[in-house]
Formats: C-alpha cells, structure tokens, sequence
C-alpha cells in the first residue's frame, strides 16, 4: 500500500474512539476532553532488544508495544485515557505484517479502556514502536509515586513473578519438564504481557504508599523504588510468588527460581508498599492475588532473607544502556 493507504487501513483497524476524544486519528493533532490530571509516559520498543521477529507475531508485538506503555499508567494508579504511537517499519515488513501488528494493539486498547488517537508511519532500517499514553485522575491524591515508601510499611506484589522470564527461556529452549497448559501460559506472559491496570488503581485508592511496576525485574525496579524514598526494603526470598512452571525452567538451564524471578523482568506485576492497617483493604479491593513479600525500613538497598539471601542480595535486574 501507498503511505495513505496503509494509515487508513490502520485507523479503521483501531476502531473508534471513547466518548472523551473529540478528534483522533485524521487530523494533525488529537482533541481530548481533559480531567483535572493527565498522567503522562512514553516507552519504545525495537526489534532485536525487545522482541525477535522470529519468535513474536507481529499482533504479539504491537501488543507488548502497547501493554509497556500502559503498565506505566498502572504503577501510578491512574486511569487509562489515550495512546499515541509512533511506527517505524522496516522495508521488508508487509503491509499484512503491519495491520496484524495493528490488531493485536487494538484489541489490548479496547481491553483496557484505552483509545489509540493518533500517531505516525515512517520507513526505517528495525521495527522501532514509540508509544506515548496519557491516563487521568481526578486528584492528586489518586496517584501513586515512587518516592512514598514509609518505614514499617509492608512491602508487596501483585500476581506471580518469573513467568516472563521462563518464557522467553522456553522460545529458545524448549527442553523443560512442563505441561503444554503450563508452557503456554509462560510463553503467553513474554509475548502478550498484561498491564495492572485495576489492581493498580485499587492499590492507590486502598492507600498504597510508593508503587513501581516490575519491567526491569524486582531486583532493579525494587532499588528504584527505595532510592526515590529513602528507605531499604527487606525481602524474604520464600515469599516470592513463582509462577506455575518458573522452577521447572529455571531447573532446566541451571539458574535458581528466585533469581530468575527478581532478574529477568517484563513481568509488569506491580510492586508497593502500603501501611500494615491498610493491608487487608488492599487485599479486598484487587482484582489479582497480592503477595505480602517484607517491609520498608531504615536505610537503602535491598536485603534479602533466606537461605539464598546472599546469592540474591548480588542480582540486578535488566540494564538499559
């Protein structure tokens, strides 16, 4: 298809907008209606350090491209509002390729509450996605930061962690002792992750402190965490919630469960922490499991209990640059 043509073919596939969009995709810029608050954030992905063509389906990588974006919105408990996505397609990539990627976006966008407004096509030499949300509050005390973490306040995470990781071992890999549902569901959360979105607006709203969604794993994004707030979190390694199949992977290719659980990243589970009163409310009000892992303390760093504790206390998560 011609430049025009392929945009067209992609604004039908993303469907119409929420009431709240006056104008979206087809004019120069997207009109919105505004809530008190916009919260704001822009995540990339590229080809060969996000995804591998080879392994994800297009549909899986507009997916992802999306579902990162939106996991950022989560983490601060806000509302989902609009996205905007820059692509970059490669010359080899068909115009079929590109609407596939379209529809796994879409369908994540109508999932989640979120229209997609605007954006741009361009050529380039990899497959690069910007893609740039906006979520809403209508108060300040609404959202959620990094920097809240109180001594004494319990530490936190949303659903299971490592499944990500495992999944990606099984793409190359395929030599694990697990079955076909288990398998799938690990591949499933490396290649179509999904953002907390509600879990994170029921964490802020029930009284969640500081919050932090797990993109580059537990080991690195939990020091972000206790950095912005001036505070050290303690960990018991027993407590992390492995997803099924994480220990069976992790067997296969020698590395212990736990590291590959805090190391691995990209499994968007959100990790907070929320004074113990609080707890039982949050608890109630998530629509996943929480898992109650230790507490903020005095200090800085992570620490670990256990019996591995001194092999985990040495892990770092994913580096960017």
């Amino acid at each position: 298809m011609a430049e025009l043509e392929l945009i067209a073919a992609i604004q039908a596939t993303l469907g119409a907008p929420a009431a709240r969009v006056v104008r979206a995709t087809g004019d120069d810029a997207a009109v919105v209606r505004a809530r008190p608050l916009a919260v704001t954030s822009i995540d990339t992905v590229a080809a060969g350090v996000h995804f591998d063509l080879a392994t994800s389906s297009p549909g899986d990588v507009g997916h992802k491209a999306l579902a990162t974006a939106l996991s950022d919105l989560a983490a601060m408990g806000a509302e989902a509002g609009e996205a905007y996505v820059s692509l970059a397609l490669p010359a080899r990539f068909a115009d079929a390729d590109a609407l596939e990627l379209a529809r796994g976006m879409a369908a994540l966008a109508e999932q989640t509450g979120t229209t997609i407004a605007g954006g741009d096509v361009v050529r380039a030499g990899a497959l690069v996605i910007a893609v740039s949300v906006t979520g809403w509050a209508a108060t300040e005390d609404e959202l959620v930061g990094r920097d809240g973490a109180q001594p004494g306040d319990v530490l936190g995470v949303t659903g299971e962690l490592g499944a990500a990781g495992a999944g990606l071992l099984l793409l190359s890999d395929r030599s694990a002792a697990v079955g076909d549902a288990v398998r799938e569901a690990l591949l499933d959360r490396h290649l179509r992750p999904q953002p907390r979105l509600a879990a994170g607006r029921a964490l802020a709203h029930a009284g969640a402190t500081a919050m932090i969604d797990l993109s580059d794993g537990l080991a690195t994004d939990g020091r972000h965490l206790a950095r912005a707030s001036g505070v050290a979190l303690e960990l018991h390694s027993e407590a992390l919630p492995l997803a099924p199949g994480v220990a069976e992977v992790a067997a296969a290719v020698g590395r212990n469960p736990r590291e590959l659980a805090i190391a691995a990243g990209e499994d968007y589970e959100l990790l907070f922490t929320i004074p113990p009163e609080r707890w039982d409310a949050a608890v109630a009000a998530s629509d996943i499991p929480l898992k109650r892992l230790g507490r903020a303390l005095e200090g800085e760093g992570i620490h670990f209990q256990g019996s591995d504790a001194a092999d985990l206390d040495a892990v770092r998560g994913y580096q960017h640059l």
